[in-house]
């Protein structure tokens, strides 16, 4: 089974974004049982006494504008022991790779890495919390998890 993490700060938009996409396309494909996806965030501020705030809405729209269900997901946090849980850890930006090597500690199975470092082109994915361009940012987790699919197609052999 491939394991899969994706890391954004608060785990309200982007990387809950990719965890749905990405469970639509292993579950499109029929392949959605060599798999286990989630979600996490680097920080706390979407969590309160031990509750995680759900998908921000305009993500939850965006999602739904593609017929993908967000239903039940609450923020929770990264913990150390994550690292050995999964396979693959992917940050939305660099600020949350920092906060994930921050929190993990080293990476000496290079496990931990961009979203989009699986395309042809290498960058961060904007934070739609701050920009409100939702349909970018989906743009961009889908590009990113086509681009790492591919990549575990070829070498995990899936």
């Amino acid at each position: 089974m491939i394991r899969v993490l994706f890391i954004c700060h608060g785990n309200i938009c982007r990387s809950p974004i990719a965890e749905f996409v990405m469970k639509d396309m292993v579950t499109k494909r029929g392949i959605k049982a060599k798999f286990y996806i989630a979600s996490a965030a680097t920080s706390t501020e979407e969590i309160w006494n031990g509750i995680g705030n759900p998908v921000y809405p305009p993500a939850k729209r965006e999602l739904a504008k593609h017929g993908i269900s967000c239903e039940g997901k609450r923020a929770v946090q990264i913990t150390k022991a994550d690292y050995g849980k999964y396979d693959y850890i992917l940050g939305m930006e660099e600020r949350n790779i920092r906060n994930i090597l921050r929190i993990v500690g080293k990476d000496p199975e290079g496990k931990v890495k961009l979203l989009l470092d699986y395309s042809d082109n290498s960058r961060d994915i904007a934070d739609p919390w701050y920009t409100g361009d939702f349909e970018s940012t989906y743009r961009d987790v889908v590009e990113g998890c086509e681009g790492f699919l591919a990549y575990l197609e070829k070498n995990e052999k899936i």
